[in-house]
């Protein structure tokens, strides 16, 4: 890892650099770059060090112990030990230690979100036969290693263990999906390129220049490396690495997490965000929305306590008197000790006064048919009075045909009307009902209907607002899940994703398509539905293979591939999985969707900030190549050494750089477009400052060099003034490089101090260098009076009044035009 510190082609020019100066006997030179190289292979060797091996972490995720029968004795062993073939037997809270064929189930259901994105318990069943094209969320006569058992009983057989089982598909689908890099390696690698071919033909040109003018080889060679070090920006590795570690330590003042710095720059050109719904665009736990009777409805409010009319109180009383879940009050918080659905009914009846407690003191329980897969419904029987009351709940299509009292048509159509509108909303519906007993009759049969209960992951308050920002941003969200068409669809409309059934594509539909029709429809799907984690990878390489840049959300499991496969992973850290979040680029602490738009928003300032940043380096550089080269062809002596252009790179360009890339953003940096994933970094407009900015710098420089050489006719005079004005005028430029369309004092000195005291310290460093012995022997320059560095100060002014001058120039001539 650290070794791949020094993989870029900029650090493989210094390190030619740093050799050929050591061969000519520049051993200061050659050690001090080495001395930066070494340095920023450690800031990003340090960045990376804590990285960690999703494999590892899916490993760990097996439950520790499991219950098995061999040779007729139920024994507890660890779960490692399992081989198909042993019996393995399951009750509520236990985790799955294996993939099993369940061969008896009894009111078996078992949490799969982390596998499947299903947000509510599976009914399993051992009796159902399914083939070999039902989906993963679909295998009622499955239980799978790392799912939750939250009710009832069962057995299995194991019939998968290890790399076999369907956590272990994803461990291989985690390791065989290879990671591309990111826009910003991929742009400064094709910069790094264009600037080594430049570089080349200059220092041949200059050299063979020379060698024609029967300059001696030696001093050739040194001026060569003397080009080499003007025309490489030494400082952008590091420049690079701190204003992305920078970004980093913002972000996590936010609540983002980032494992790998270029993450923050991939974030602020993604163009797509692919979520997983479940506990990421929603709560991640079943809420009772509504409740429906034939007089009327009622939303559930979020307060702790509501008065309810008396029909949707009769509704709550009896949804909660067939519950065998119960709410335990512990740590100052309640939690649930049952079926999630269950729970979500209980707290809705807690906000009208109705508890586990008072219906149990009032009605207490004679006997209860739990819920069955098959039947679709539970029922209990209570003493209520002198009467034996039976409460049943169940699936509407179930519970309504057993009422006697929708037998009218008109009453029906009314319960099946209200049905309807809440399954439109996405609402997982239930029915209850109740009627009064006697010895020997069904107690679920000749019922009397009370109403509709709606049930639903809820949307998260604060994801509408940030996927309407994302929007904004130019950035299309995509969601993807395990739950059903309609509820997807309906959580999409509460968001703002999507507003049209054909927005919507289910797993099946997915898994019939091949890879470049699925590339063809993507941009017209915003909802998946009941989806697999292959599905999930092939959804994020679709969008690839658009030329989107992709960012993925997720918690589970199931995500990891796709969380690996895309230009960004990002995981919920509270809810998310260790697999989920090692296999991410950053984790959101908060699990908060709007810390999204807070890292793309950062993420695109860093890259103008590098941008600007970048530009105010190469203008540096190139101002360099021009003296030096200007100086060959002229027949000058050479104006500046070896170690005063690595002293004007690193120190003198270097620290006002840092600086510049903690510029603040621009207020309406979320309101742009995306930039396109090819733009490269370096355009026509930025080369055409680049020039102007060092052709500026070089002439104000030249111009002290001559006049020491010509006038006061000292070469080590001359190589004074032209250092420190080179120096000053650096330090000054960076002022104008904060933008190109806005003038300095419509920025405000203040709004960046950094470069403000960075500024003061390196002028006040540079006119003291002429004044110790020790930096002028180590800079191999000459003293220089106060008044001679003030006169190379007002030489320094010149580009900046210019750059200047011209931004104002240029507005006012759009302006007319």
């Amino acid at each position: 890892m650290f070794l791949s510190q020094f993989s870029s082609v900029l650090t493989g020019i210094l390190m030619g650099a740093a050799t050929l100066a050591a061969f000519l006997g520049e051993i200061a030179d050659s050690l001090t770059i080495v001395a930066i190289l070494f340095l920023n292979a450690l800031v990003g060797f340090l960045q990376e060090r804590r990285a960690a091996d999703a494999l590892a972490a899916l490993r760990k995720m097996t439950a520790p112990h499991a219950r098995v029968k061999r040779e007729g004795q139920i024994v507890v062993i660890p779960a490692a030990n399992l081989v198909p073939g042993d019996l393995v037997l399951l009750e509520a809270g236990d985790p799955v230690p294996a993939d099993l064929r369940l061969v008896h189930t009894s009111a078996l259901r078992t949490e799969e979100a982390a596998l499947t994105g299903e947000s509510e318990p599976v009914d399993k069943n051992s009796a159902t036969v399914l083939d070999g094209s039902t989906p993963l969320a679909g295998r009622a006569n499955m239980a799978y290693l790392g799912t939750l058992v939250a009710a009832g009983m069962g057995t299995g057989w194991v019939v998968a263990t290890g790399t076999r089982t369907e956590f272990g598909k994803i461990a291989e689908l985690v390791r065989a999906t290879e990671e591309d890099e990111t826009p910003l390696q991929t742009r400064l690698r094709s910069f790094g390129k264009t600037l080594v071919g430049a570089t080349g033909v200059i220092i041949v040109l200059v050299f063979l220049l020379g060698l024609l003018r029967n300059v001696p080889l030696l001093e050739m060679a040194l001026t060569s490396v003397s080009l080499a070090v003007a025309a490489v920006p030494e400082g952008l590795p590091a420049v690079v690495t701190i204003a992305l570690a920078l970004g980093v330590h913002r972000m996590a003042r936010k609540g983002t997490l980032i494992r790998r710095l270029s993450s923050v720059e991939t974030l602020g050109c993604t163009t797509v965000i692919c979520s997983d719904k479940t506990g990421t665009l929603t709560v991640g736990r079943m809420t009772v929305r509504r409740v429906e009777t034939l007089e009327g409805g009622i939303e559930i409010d979020e307060v702790a306590r509501m008065e309810v009319p008396d029909p949707v109180y009769r509704v709550l009383w009896a949804s909660a008197a067939c519950c065998t879940a119960r709410l335990v009050e512990r740590d100052g918080s309640v939690q649930l000790a049952g079926d999630p659905t269950e729970g979500a009914i209980l707290l809705a009846s807690r906000k009208a006064g109705i508890t586990a407690e008072v219906i149990d003191a009032r009605e207490p329980l004679i006997s209860i048919r739990p819920f069955d897969a098959e039947r679709k419904r539970m029922s209990c029987v209570r003493k209520a009075g002198d009467k034996d009351r039976s409460y049943v709940k169940g699936a509407p299509e179930v519970i309504l045909p057993r009422c006697a009292s929708l037998q009218e048509e008109g009453t029906r159509n009314r319960a099946l009307r209200r049905m309807d509108e809440m399954a439109g909303e996405g609402l997982r519906v239930l029915a209850v009902a109740v009627r009064d007993v006697s010895a020997g009759e069904d107690p679920e049969d000749r019922l009397v209907f009370l109403g509709l209960v709606g049930l639903q992951d809820p949307p998260r308050p604060e994801a509408k607002n940030a996927v309407a920002t994302c929007r904004r941003a130019g950035i299309r969200p995509v969601m993807i899940t395990g739950d059903n068409p309609r509820t997807a669809l309906a959580v999409a409309r509460a968001l703002g994703i999507a507003e049209k059934e054909e927005e919507v594509l289910t797993g099946p539909a997915l898994g019939s398509m091949d890879d470049d029709t699925l590339a063809r429809r993507v941009e017209q799907i915003s909802v998946y539905a009941r989806v697999d984690p292959e599905h999930k990878l092939r959804i994020v390489r679709a969008w690839k293979a658009r030329g989107a840049v992709v960012a993925m959300t997720g918690d589970g499991v199931n995500d990891a591939p796709a969380l690996k496969g895309a230009d960004i992973g990002i995981a919920m850290g509270k809810t998310g999985t260790e697999v989920a979040k090692d296999a991410s680029a950053m984790v959101i602490t908060d699990d908060n969707f709007a810390s999204i738009v807070s890292a793309v928003e950062e993420g695109r300032a860093i890259f103008e900030n590098i941008r600007k940043t970048l530009l105010y380096l190469l203008s540096g550089n190139t101002a360099e190549l021009l003296i030096m080269g200007i100086a060959v062809i002229a027949g000058w002596p050479l104006p500046l050494m070896p170690i005063q252009l690595l002293w004007v790179n690193l120190v003198t360009d270097g620290l006002p750089a840092l600086a510049l890339v903690t510029d603040p953003s621009d207020r309406d940096l979320l309101r742009q477009r995306p930039r396109p994933p090819g733009q490269e970094i370096v355009d026509r407009n930025f080369i055409s400052w680049m020039l102007i900015g060092g052709l500026l710098i070089a002439l104000s420089t030249l111009a002290g060099f001559l006049y020491g050489l010509e006038i006061e006719h000292s070469l080590e005079k001359a190589r004074a003034y032209a250092f420190s004005t080179l120096v000053m005028g650096e330090v000054l430029r960076a002022f104008a490089s904060r933008s190109r369309t806005r003038i300095l004092w419509e920025i405000g000195l203040g709004s960046n101090m950094r470069l403000v005291v960075i500024a003061v310290l390196t002028l006040g460093l540079q006119i003291y260098s002429h004044h110790s012995g020790i930096l002028e022997g180590f800079l191999k320059t000459g003293a220089l009076t106060f008044g001679e560095c003030m006169g190379s100060l007002a030489l320094a002014v010149v580009p900046v009044t210019v750059l200047e001058v011209w931004k104002l120039a240029r507005r006012l001539f759009i302006e007319t035009t």
